[in-house]
């Protein structure tokens, strides 16, 4: 008996629809999961806004201090509105790896055994960068810009930041900070993936250094300092990445070294009969 081909053209087309369905319906029902933790973490943390808040801008605080200085808050709902936003910050970033692990969740079945291995490293080092960039930021950064900032205040000028100009310059400053920290796995994406060699970014390692200065200087404010402590660890993130792309790819170290004669095939020395 025959078997009509049309028939089965329909019954590969509604496979087709199932599976896009069953996608989607994944899908739908992991964006509602991260969603839900992060809702559940602003509840969590509504209590603990204004300590919080206080946390964060303990820095700023207390290059202020020295100088007489307090923040203020300049609109009506500032005092309510900013340590809320604060917590909502708070939220997505303490949810961020529950986030990233529901994209692997639906993202990973579809991978080959290779590309599973490679993907789930980079995420993890994604994630840790991230948080180690805010955290630099936070320690390291923040003290050295306040100090600079409320000193080079022109005399008889008092300092007195609006809480909600402080919390959306901290948040600018945690992402680009952040984000920096991204360069080691950048770096070894580009060369993983055949954009570009370790030896060509090698080479242009000073034209890199100036575009990090320049990077630098766009995304902190305008004073040295900040752009310094951006740029340093910018560079110094580009060497890590340069130094995982020599341990972990192997691409044109293996070919044929500057200088070294090149022989083609048949015509090196004979081999022994």
């Amino acid at each position: 008996m025959a078997t009509d081909p049309g028939s089965d053209s329909h019954v590969e087309q509604d496979q087709r629809e199932q599976s896009f369905l069953s996608h989607l319906a994944e899908l739908r029902d992991r964006l509602i999961r991260a969603i839900l933790c992060v809702l559940i973490l602003v509840l969590v943390l509504m209590p603990l806004a204004n300590p919080l808040y206080s946390w964060l801008s303990r820095p700023m605080m207390e290059k202020m201090a020295e100088v007489g200085a307090q923040m203020i808050a300049t609109d009506v709902a500032s005092p309510f509105l900013a340590p809320f936003k604060l917590v909502c910050f708070m939220a997505i970033m303490l949810s961020v790896p529950y986030i990233f692990y529901q994209m692997w969740a639906f993202v990973g079945p579809g991978l080959y055994r290779h590309e599973r291995r490679l993907a789930l490293p980079l995420l993890a080092s994604t994630i840790a960068l991230f948080y180690l960039g805010t955290a630099f930021a936070y320690f390291a950064v923040f003290p050295v810009i306040f100090g600079f900032l409320t000193a080079a205040a022109p005399e008889g000028v008092t300092v007195m930041t609006d809480i909600s100009k402080y919390l959306d310059f901290v948040i600018v400053m945690f992402f680009a900070f952040g984000a920096a920290f991204e360069i080691p796995v950048a770096t070894f994406l580009l060369v993983r993936t055949g954009v570009t060699t370790r030896r060509a970014l090698s080479n242009k390692r000073p034209y890199v250094i100036v575009g990090v200065f320049v990077v630098a200087a766009i995304l902190t404010p305008p004073d040295p300092v900040s752009q310094t402590l951006m740029a340093i660890p910018m560079c110094l993130l580009y060497e890590l990445g340069l130094l995982f792309c020599r341990l972990f790819i192997k691409e044109e170290d293996d070919e044929d070294a500057p200088g070294q004669a090149v022989v083609p095939a048949g015509k090196g020395p004979s081999a022994p009969p």
